[in-house]
């Protein structure tokens, strides 16, 4: 399971820059404006989702989980470094760089996540340890998230500079991570002889227990993204307090993964269900709270950061853990072994049009309400859309997430939940 685990670590490494740095480098370091660079990332990043469920699908027929991960991570290495080191070549040069490093870096971070959360998915024999299995994915996730808000304000002073720093930092990061996992993480479970080669995208979408889960994720993903597409515009601008970017950050993956334990052995005394709902409360509360934050409330954010952050750790590993439950009912009737792909593409789908939505919506929303990068107190009414947008819309969607799960309870209570 520790050898699973480790590619997590780069995996993560590469999702906080390419989801949290990207918007800001871009509308800072290049000049593009905050309503383009979002709907840049609106369409690429749908267009990454919409593939998705296509590359689980003929990732499934292919079957070959490692060979599909050793294609996959040179893309990944090298799209970012691109994506991280901009030129100066003006707006139109500056979008070109953005669009096709964005899309190279979306390929092969999409093919290697759907086989390798697939791999874990079909390393699981009980629910115990399939949460144990997520978990651990997880915590080396998390430990890399950590790694990446933290070396920036350590390579460079610059945030152009930093970020160019933190992709060539990422290859042989990525390039360990995966050594550790090839060399050391158990085969995936082989499919019934008489499974098919791959399920159809269609019998993955009739499956009601999915569906009602991936609607569930949807509402609290687009919860959590909005305010990670706006969280350092909100500590620059409304708090202030720029050079604690990188602190904060640290706080928010480091209380997610001090706390993953607890949620897993909450998961194991109460169920999965219960547990994860107990999250919704807490990120819910922490939510409003940030919303009457202002200026130099450091250590009040601090606190919000830690309380949001443990309950990204149960966000993390108790969804997973569910869908992996749903696998392991198909794999006894000889069909999920086959299409763990498709499930987990489809899963990806879910997750980046979610990014997408809230990049789509967050950016040119506070834009069109007059907030401007860098506009300090000088724009109040701004600063208050940046404020409310960031805090109090994921806590309205959060809530709506909380009660469809719910309601919906009973349908993931079973007797693999």
């Amino acid at each position: 399971m520790v050898a699973y685990g480790a590619l997590g670590f780069p995996l993560a490494f590469a999702a906080l820059p390419l989801y949290v740095h990207v918007p800001k480098l871009y509308a800072d370091s290049v000049g593009l404006p905050l309503a383009l660079v979002g709907a840049v990332l609106l369409l690429t990043r749908f267009a990454d989702a919409l593939i998705d469920p296509l590359l689980g699908q003929w990732s499934d027929r292919l079957g070959n989980r490692r060979r599909l991960i050793l294609i996959a991570l040179p893309l990944l290495g090298l799209g970012l470094a691109a994506l991280l080191a901009p030129p100066a070549d003006g707006e139109v040069g500056g979008l070109a760089w953005l669009v096709l490093s964005l899309s190279l870096t979306f390929i092969g971070f999409s093919l290697a996540t759907i086989n390798y959360h697939a791999w874990g998915a079909e390393i699981g024999e009980t629910p115990q340890e399939r949460v144990r299995v997520t978990a651990a994915r997880e915590m080396f996730a998390l430990g890399g998230v950590v790694v990446a808000a933290a070396l920036p304000s350590l390579l460079a002073k610059d945030v152009a500079t930093a970020m160019q720093h933190l992709g060539w930092v990422f290859i042989p990061v990525l390039a360990l991570g995966a050594l550790a996992t090839f060399a050391g993480a158990p085969a995936a479970a082989a499919p019934a002889r008489d499974a098919p080669p791959g399920l159809p995208l269609s019998a993955v979408f009739a499956d009601p227990r999915f569906r009602r889960l991936l609607v569930v994720l949807a509402a609290g993903g687009i919860a959590s993204a909005i305010p990670a597409t706006l969280v350092l515009f909100f500590i620059a601008d409304v708090l202030q307090l720029q050079e604690w970017q990188g602190l904060f950050l640290v706080i928010y993956f480091v209380c997610g993964g001090l706390a993953l334990p607890g949620w897993v052995a909450l998961a194991r005394r109460y169920g999965k269900v219960h547990t994860w709902l107990a999250s919704m409360v807490l990120a819910i509360a922490s939510f409003v709270w940030a919303f009457l934050l202002g200026r130099g409330d450091g250590l009040a954010f601090a606190l919000i950061c830690a309380a949001s952050g443990a309950a990204l750790g149960a966000e993390l590993a108790l969804p997973p853990a569910l869908l992996a439950d749903l696998l392991a009912d198909g794999r006894r009737k000889g069909q999920a072994a086959a299409g763990a792909g498709a499930y987990f593409g489809v899963w990806n789908f879910v997750n980046k049009f979610n990014l997408a939505l809230a990049a789509g919506i967050a950016l040119p929303l506070v834009a069109l309400f007059g907030y401007k990068v860098g506009a300090g107190d000088t724009a109040s009414q701004g600063l208050l859309a940046l404020a409310a947008t960031y805090a109090l819309l994921p806590a309205a969607i959060k809530v709506v997430s909380l009660l469809l799960l719910w309601r919906w309870r009973h349908h993931f209570e079973g007797r693999t939940s």
